[in-house]
């Protein structure tokens, strides 16, 4: 299954120079909605951003195809991480990484050029195909919110991937968990920090010790749990009368999920009980957990790929979330491809142009391979 590498890297270089942001993806969204165009996809925007609070919408493409095979959708997204303005990418030794300033955001331009890449090959080669779905969505990043508000009532898709973990071009990622945000107000009583302490509560001290009676990290295997935002305070001379706590919980097991959370919020009543404070706490569902099974088509149509281009499929779980966990969840059997890339998030960022090259094989590989089972 052979690709134009060297149109794939210029891709990649082009789009990661393209700024982007949770909520400001426009110059990325104009520029993907022209691609799209250009390869004979009918592409349009949602009206995700309008629901957001950004400036662009979910990219929704569409290629007709063999009614006979089943439509399969591919995914990935446009927003990146901080610092992700003014990426300067440099390509050394087949690796491909930023200056060192700012983060390279292969998550998730990869997975971006790799459809786009995997697409162009199957038109170049005129290999049959049935229908493709393509979306690109927007505030992936801390919140799947361009997946929350897609209409996936437009997709007929039997068979969704996802092109966004890290992980080598192989890795299926058939497992991943649910989420419990939490979102706490301690309400304490201000006082005189220096003329009458005892007169307030300080519900600094009360979120201190509910933080350190919880269960928080590594919980089990398929179990973890956060408290990532504090927030109290306004001076030193005040007894603080409000501090606001945001955690989360995750487990690909719902029953432990469950105890989890039960359990940090009993931290935060027991702690409020124990100082005359008092809590405003909210539970949000932020996404459900998938459990893809072996011989799910998904599944098995994402390792004959693997294999065809060389590969030795490897399915495994995940600790985190992604559009995916959205999209199974109304109804699209889907997963998460690795993409090869390191050290995401960071400004040590990466990846190997074999990695990203293997990757819109494996997309044409998909399509190639699909049928009707």
């Amino acid at each position: 299954m052979t690709v134009n590498e060297t149109r794939l890297v210029e891709e990649f270089l082009e789009l990661v120079q393209i700024d982007s942001a949770p909520k400001d993806e426009r110059r990325m969204a104009d520029a993907l909605l022209a691609k799209l165009k250009s390869l004979g996809l009918k592409a349009e925007e949602d009206d995700a951003g309008s629901k957001i609070g950004g400036n662009a919408g979910n990219v929704c493409a569409f290629l007709d195809g063999d009614p006979s095979l089943p439509p399969l959708l591919f995914s990935a997204h446009m927003d990146r991480v901080s610092p992700g303005y003014g990426i300067k990418p440099r390509v050394e030794n087949g690796i491909i990484r930023s200056d060192g300033t700012t983060i390279l955001a292969a998550d998730d331009v990869a997975g971006v050029c790799a459809i786009l890449e995997g697409i162009r090959t199957v038109k170049e080669q005129n290999i049959p195909h049935g229908r493709i779905e393509v979306v690109f969505t927007v505030a992936e990043e801390g919140g799947l919110f361009g997946a929350k508000n897609l209409d996936t009532s437009r997709l007929q898709a039997e068979a969704g991937f996802f092109l966004d973990s890290s992980g080598p071009v192989g890795t299926i990622i058939v497992q991943a968990p649910a989420q419990k945000s939490i979102r706490v107000k301690i309400h304490g009583r201000s006082a005189h920090a220096g003329v009458a302490p005892e007169e307030g509560i300080n519900a600094i001290v009360v979120a201190a010790h509910a933080i350190s009676s919880m269960r928080l990290g590594r919980i089990d295997p398929e179990t973890t749990a956060n408290i990532g935002v504090i927030r109290g305070g306004t001076a030193t001379n005040i007894v603080p009368d409000l501090v606001e706590l945001h955690g989360e919980a995750r487990s690909r097991n719902e029953a432990s999920l469950v105890a989890q959370t039960n359990h940090m919020v009993e931290a935060i009543n027991a702690a409020c009980e124990k100082h005359g404070a008092r809590a405003d706490i909210e539970v949000i569902d932020s996404y459900s957990a998938y459990h893809m099974k072996p011989d799910d088509y998904v599944v098995q149509l994402a390792g004959e790929a693997a294999r065809h281009i060389g590969l030795e499929p490897v399915q495994q779980g995940t600790g985190g979330g992604s559009d995916a966990n959205i999209i199974n969840g109304r109804g699209i059997p889907s997963v998460v491809l690795g993409m090869g890339y390191e050290n995401i998030h960071s400004t040590a960022e990466s990846i190997p142009v074999d990695q990203l090259t293997k990757a819109a094989q494996l997309v044409a590989a998909i399509i190639t391979l699909n049928k009707r089972v």
